[in-house]
């Protein structure tokens, strides 16, 4: 059977029979995910629908990155998206979702680093946070009992006065994932109790460390940074959690807030001496890949080499580069689409 008749068999499966065929294939590539690699996404849509007229433009969704991977793992079919973005890996519960649902060969492709990054206006007094402050101040319960804190003060004796009032992003969020596992669990796991916890009571140990306040400390502010940038421009005092690229767009209203005395930037985040470091993906569906035009240039475009040059688009809106032999690994995997196995996925 060919690839074609693969994706329509697919479709008639799923129940959509009541147009021809034709009328059913569908023909654009559908994108989904992190509001992070949103803007990058986007702007590689716009360059490869440019470099190929013959082709419909890509439509690319902001749902954030574990939404997007719920629509994208829900099967296959026209009605089911090929790509999805994300600002953390792929969960291994996430992937048997997708061989579940007969999404069989999924390939993963990393084409850049990003910083998860705490941004506030400078009017603002905050300067520098410990991993252990960051903690302090997000946790709903840090180190096992109720947070009580009510200003940064509180936290910490060196810090300001200031009303702790955190914007960032909802559960769904690659972002959310990364503030937990980069920001949070490394402050928390470094006490001795809590790492005894670890080994006793994984679930117990996961809710303590990971656990953000629900007591209005936190603000969530949905799948969009630039609406939580607009939020700490018109209420100095206030943070906000979000990838690096937003705050490098917006420096001319807001700085960054170091993390351990480190600040985040372009270099330190590409040798990963910034705490915030992290590694961004896209994922294809290669059954798709076989029926709907331009999935693999569209892969290819966004990490082929010229996008990581001095002047590469892509780094212009705040995308920092992989190292360069794990940025020519992805390279060949967006040419091959080599499946991943799911091995070593948490």
């Amino acid at each position: 059977m060919k690839a074609s008749a693969k994706f329509m068999a697919a479709l008639v499966v799923s129940g959509v029979v009541a147009v021809p065929a034709n009328a059913q294939m569908r023909r654009n590539i559908r994108i989904v995910g992190s509001s992070t690699v949103y803007p990058f996404s986007k702007a590689v849509s716009e360059r490869f629908a440019r470099a190929n007229p013959g082709v419909p433009a890509p439509v690319v969704e902001s749902t954030g990155s574990g939404a997007g991977i719920k629509l994208f793992c829900g099967g296959v079919g026209a009605q089911h998206p090929d790509i999805v973005n994300s600002s953390r890996r792929i969960k291994a519960s996430e992937f048997k979702s997708c061989q579940a649902n007969g999404v069989a060969q999924v390939t993963e492709i990393a084409f850049g680093l990003d910083g998860l990054a705490i941004g506030t206006s400078k009017k603002t007094g905050l300067t520098n946070l410990s991993l252990r402050d960051v903690y302090v101040a997000l946790a709903k319960a840090p180190f096992g009992k109720p947070n009580t804190t009510k200003t940064w003060k509180d936290v910490n004796g060196n810090l300001p006065a200031l009303p702790i009032r955190i914007y960032g992003p909802p559960s769904t969020s690659g972002t959310r994932s990364s503030i937990e596992d980069l920001f949070m669990e490394p402050a928390c796991a470094a006490n001795p109790a809590m790492a005894a916890l670890k080994k006793s009571n994984e679930a117990k140990y996961n809710s303590v460390c990971k656990g953000i306040r629900e007591d209005g400390a936190y603000v969530t502010s949905g799948e969009n940074d630039n609406l939580i940038v607009q939020k700490l421009e018109a209420n100095p005092g206030t943070v906000g959690l979000f990838g690096y690229s937003y705050l490098e767009e917006n420096l001319n209203l807001l700085k960054g807030v170091s993390i351990n005395g480190v600040t985040p930037t372009y270099q330190t985040i590409a040798n990963f001496r910034y705490p915030g470091a992290r590694p961004l993906y896209f994922y294809v569906k290669n059954a798709h890949a076989k029926a709907i035009p331009g999935i693999r240039a569209y892969s290819a475009e966004f990490v082929r080499e010229a996008t990581f040059g001095p002047q590469g688009y892509l780094m212009k809106l705040g995308l920092i580069a992989l190292p360069e032999a794990v940025r020519k690994r992805n390279q060949g995997l967006a040419t091959t689409l080599t499946p991943m196995s799911g091995a070593g996925l948490k």
